[in-house]
């Protein structure tokens, strides 16, 4: 019997026309996605389906779209008949987890995300921070080097993807600087990452004080599948203190590669990326799981059908 993780993506895995399917065909999704128009007062069904990127990459449209668009998809795959044993997501991915794992409803978690956007949109808003991708280098080599600058009010680590793949926050003179050490001693690549803003360092400070203050009176269920945060890359069950690392998560790291490791050890061996892109399918790879271990996008109905075809029906695919 397969034991299964349905994990979500973040920022940085949107296209114009995602869930352009859902769209045409899934009167629900639409309901949340003109939920989510209504309270940041914009068309977000013509930003998603037309663009332009420019303004689809602000947080505060972005991010209930990304989560109406995960949460559209997981609906198809439920009433398919496939269930997960354990969640969890990337980043903002993580607010699509805590709706897979019964903590939040649908439409409660599409507001969660676009409050949480606009309040991150406002931080960037007010310093000059970006992030910064590290490839081929390892984490020690990474701290060594933040060490080593010791400006921890200027640069910091934001994401610990996989082996070798790191993403800094920090300001555009500290991340230059940065790369030009490594460059110096000829390792690695670093790349500039298209976002909004600094996130996950203490730059965002104020959103996730005012996030924070947000989210306080809004009830968190138990959940009912095992759920897994980025902050400590553990399953966490008690509604307070998932409620407190969902809001610390704005301003610390992302710990995937552990939170990779955690769903290892829990046995899980069929992976479902639901919602846009591909990322996180290839992050699983890089982080160890093997062929042994199916991995399914599910970025669209058909891939919906794929994957409840194979897991459901692995005696007819061939």
């Amino acid at each position: 019997m397969a034991k299964i993780a349905f994990i979500f993506p973040g920022q940085g895995s949107q296209e114009v026309g995602m869930g352009s399917d859902l769209f045409k065909s899934d009167s629900r999704f639409r309901e949340l996605v003109e939920a989510a128009g209504e309270f940041v007062k914009e068309d977000l069904e013509k930003l998603c389906l037309k663009g332009p990127d420019t303004k689809l990459i602000r947080s505060r449209f972005l991010q209930p779209l990304l989560c109406s668009v995960s949460l559209g998809y997981l609906r198809h795959i439920r009433e398919s008949g496939v269930s997960a044993d354990v969640v969890l997501g990337h980043s903002l991915g993580e607010i699509s987890a805590l709706a897979a794992a019964g903590v939040l409803d649908d439409r409660q978690t599409v507001i969660v995300s676009a409050k949480r956007g606009m309040l991150m949109d406002e931080a960037a808003e007010k310093c000059d921070g970006t992030m910064m991708a590290v490839l081929f280098v390892p984490l020690a080599k990474v701290e060594q080097v933040l060490e080593q600058m010791n400006e921890p009010h200027n640069i910091s680590l934001a994401n610990d993807n996989a082996p070798n793949q790191i993403v800094l926050s920090g300001s555009q003179d500290a991340l230059h600087r940065f790369s030009e050490r490594l460059k110096a001693e000829g390792v690695g690549k670093c790349m500039k990452i298209t976002v909004s803003g600094p996130w996950h360092s203490h730059f965002i400070q104020s959103a996730k004080e005012q996030f924070e203050q947000w989210a306080d009176p809004i009830h968190f269920d138990r959940p009912h599948t095992d759920l897994v945060l980025n902050a400590t890359a553990k399953t966490e069950a008690h509604p307070s203190t998932i409620k407190h690392l969902v809001t610390w998560q704005l301003t610390s790291p992302v710990y995937w590669r552990e939170c990779m490791n955690t769903i290892r050890d829990m046995g899980v061996d069929t992976i479902l990326e639901i919602g846009p892109g591909r990322v996180l399918a290839g992050l699983a790879r890089i982080n160890g799981f093997s062929k042994t271990t199916a991995v399914y996008t599910v970025n669209n109905l058909r891939g919906v059908e794929n994957a409840v075809n194979h897991i459901l029906k692995p005696q007819q695919v061939h």
